[in-house]
């Protein structure tokens, strides 16, 4: 569990015609780079695997997140640990043996996230939460950048901090889709302590400002 609220954009919004310029724009104020790999099979989109990995370690600093949106992570998680990411995420819907894929994913170095779609209930989730370093809550159906913050995963975000101070656990709770300034201070008030930016950020005029200002807001 942080102490500050960390931001995490998402480099599926940036242009990636200039995505030197478009990390730059954001080195000074996000804790993670958010990298979104999708299959076509689990999520209608493609988007993008080790190529983009390998060069976003080449330009920034910043730790990245690896947010695997594919039918098969567990075969994926070995080629994306060879660019060391701070933390690797694995959907609940599709990872078969998926206290066996945590434990390979901490062995290699990273921190062991599960993602929950709209539709997948927190509770799915009380058997494994002691295997976790964090949890994180899709507020919108994965698959594409822009689309609206889903209401309801502030209940699910209410209901991890719960669990999370029930058991005296620490894991992470992180949000992705749709998130905003306009948003993020309830999510940080319900116990968020990574939030995905992806819109919000790269297609701002100022994504530094935008960033800075999320992580103003004080944690309860």
């Amino acid at each position: 569990m942080s102490e500050l609220v960390m931001v995490s954009p998402s480099i599926l919004a940036a242009d990636f015609s200039n995505l030197e310029n478009e990390v730059k724009k954001i080195e000074k104020c996000a804790d993670y780079i958010h990298l979104d790999v999708m299959d076509g099979h689990f999520v209608p989109n493609l988007s993008f695997g080790y190529p983009v990995a390998s060069a976003i370690k080449k330009i920034s600093k910043l730790p990245i997140d690896v947010h695997l949106m594919v039918s098969n992570p567990a075969q994926h998680v070995e080629g994306f640990a060879k660019y060391n990411p701070e933390i690797i995420i694995v959907h609940y819907e599709v990872c078969n043996n998926l206290y066996r894929t945590l434990q390979r994913i901490k062995e290699l170095g990273s921190k062991a996230f599960v993602a929950i779609n709209p539709h997948t209930p927190v509770i799915i989730l009380d058997d494994i939460l002691e295997s976790l370093d964090g949890v994180l809550v899709m507020s919108v159906n994965p698959g594409f950048s822009g689309q609206k913050f889903i209401d309801r995963a502030l209940r699910k975000v209410f209901m991890l901090n719960g669990m999370r101070k029930a058991r005296g656990l620490d894991f992470e709770i992180m949000v992705d889709g749709g998130v905003s300034p306009s948003n993020a201070s309830k999510l940080i008030e319900l116990g968020a302590d990574i939030l995905v930016m992806g819109s919000a950020v790269f297609k701002s005029e100022d994504p530094e400002s935008v960033c800075r200002a999320v992580k103003n807001y004080s944690k309860i």
